[in-house]
């Protein structure tokens, strides 16, 4: 299978591990990682913050794709320039791997597939990894200092983020 995933990985963290290992795993075929560029990725932050450079992120994405791939795939990062990217794009893929709260995301690029005569991929939703406190890992809650990117709770876990 051909698979897609996209993301900003900023920083990368056990919920990115978690969804880079399935696309991995499911991907025999290929696995291409859409990276958002430094345009698009503040547009897809929950909260305004600075995120890295897109060659700092792709030299992570890439050094962390290396490490968990058991498989041996072949695997690319590309530039993700609009929300949609290249799954939208390609005929070719099968399956797009998603996390909880972009499946609906990966629902619109089925819908744009439809449109250009394409079959619809298969959207798997891989769950959220949790931290020590019980919320979801994510890289606003790295960022601010509350969890470290394994999800130990760093701050009191009463704070509000």
């Amino acid at each position: 299978m051909k698979v897609a995933i996209g993301g900003t990985f900023d920083p990368i963290h056990d919920g990115h591990r978690a969804l880079l290992r399935k696309a991995l795993e499911l991907g025999d075929d290929a696995v291409v990682v859409g990276l958002t560029s430094d345009e698009l990725a503040p547009k897809t932050r929950p909260k305004p913050r600075e995120v890295r450079p897109f060659g700092k992120r792709r030299e992570d994405l890439l050094d962390e794709l290396e490490t968990l791939d058991e498989w041996g795939r072949d695997y690319r990062v590309e530039r993700l320039e609009d929300p949609y990217g290249v799954a939208s794009e390609d005929p070719g893929f099968d399956v797009l791997v998603v996390s909880p709260e972009t499946e609906e995301g990966g629902e619109r690029i089925n819908e744009i597939r439809r449109e250009r005569g394409y079959e619809p991929l298969e959207v798997v939703v891989v769950p959220h990894v949790m931290a020590d406190d019980g919320k979801p890992i994510s890289s606003t809650r790295v960022v601010e200092g509350v969890i470290d990117t394994s999800g130990n709770v760093l701050q009191d876990a009463d704070a509000d983020t």
